[in-house]
């Protein structure tokens, strides 16, 4: 199994309480140690506002950070999870990204999805179209983006974009183009688009709802006459992990006590989704375990969410010290 790690960017209240101005050192600081140790990977998430309540509290910007991420390491590559389709328009978020792809000589992923975030959405003044729209959207701009990787050009007279003789260049650094990552569980949509431009997939953690989605996305495939073996499917894990299960409880209640003061009544929802089966949180033992279930249904991509990581990485330590060492 292959694991990559969240690096905390306020988005999910998980900044708080850090003055501002040492927001870029502690972000880097867990870059750069995840560059130096056990990880393929390092992610953000691509949002505006914090959630699940927006406020004042700083959300720093995905492609910002990328292109920051990709001069400060060396090694790992360099997620979103995932970038909104809408938020961009495509021909200039595939220049983007080559860009970011040049500087990190080679690293970049591209996670891409429909978006979901209504309050940011109307915020930022790009509507909210319903859900069909978005994911017409999405097809249009992964259509562009991989025109745009393969040839230096593209061209669409779509019904949302529109361009003609974009020209794209450099290209990217990697061979065939930046990989995508279609995010989401969508199984007559999301899905289908997965199965014909994914190199992986990213969707339910929870080894029931793993097993569903891949059965789907297997459907999908075998329709259009790919291999499915060629997608590698991932998940994202909210995870707090402990030697004991006190410890566990511990670390849990230090992260409650520290998002109550800006969740309100959200609070509960929040917390009781490291309760849920999609979550890893537990003992070093219990979370090793479900974890190797998931990877006996195809999970070959593990990617973790530390709340705690820019107050205390022991937890990230200790996953690094016994985890990955025991499925990777």
């Amino acid at each position: 199994m292959r694991f990559g790690i969240f690096i905390p960017q306020g988005w999910r209240f998980d900044l708080v309480g850090i003055d501002p101005a040492e927001h870029w050192r502690t972000m880097n600081g867990l870059a750069q140690r995840a560059d130096a140790g056990p990880w393929e990977s390092i992610w953000v998430y691509d949002h505006f506002h914090t959630t699940p309540v927006p406020s004042a509290e700083a959300t720093h910007e995905a492609w910002t950070l990328m292109s920051a991420f990709a001069a400060s390491t060396s090694r790992v590559r360099l997620g979103q999870m995932c970038t909104c389709m809408g938020y961009r328009n495509p021909a200039y978020l595939a220049k983007v990204a080559a860009t970011v792809d040049h500087v990190s000589g080679g690293r970049v992923e591209m996670g891409i999805g429909a978006g979901w975030y209504e309050h940011e959405w109307r915020a930022y003044g790009y509507g909210f179209p319903e859900a069909p729209e978005r994911l017409r959207m999405l097809r249009e701009g992964v259509d562009i983006m991989q025109q745009a990787w393969l040839t230096g050009k593209a061209t669409l007279d779509g019904e949302f974009y529109q361009v003609d003789g974009a020209i794209v260049q450099p290209l990217p650094l990697q061979d065939g183009g930046i990989p995508f990552w279609i995010a989401g569980g969508g199984e007559k949509v999301t899905l289908r688009i997965a199965a014909q431009y994914a190199s992986y997939t990213n969707f339910s953690g929870d080894l029931e709802g793993f097993q569903a989605k891949s059965a789907i996305l297997r459907g999908h495939t075998d329709r259009i006459g790919r291999d499915f073996s060629e997608i590698t499917r991932s998940a994202n894990y909210n995870t707090v992990i402990g030697e004991t299960e006190a410890e566990v409880e511990e670390r849990l209640a230090a992260i409650e006590a520290r998002l109550a003061p800006h969740l309100g009544d959200k609070l509960e929802g929040v917390m009781a989704g490291y309760r849920a089966p999609g979550a890893l949180v537990g003992t070093v033992e219990q979370v090793t375990e479900k974890l190797a279930a998931v990877g006996e249904a195809g999970l070959a991509y593990a990617i973790t969410y530390f709340p705690e990581a820019a107050y205390d990485p022991s937890g990230m330590e200790l996953f690094e010290q016994k985890v990955i060492p025991a499925l990777g």
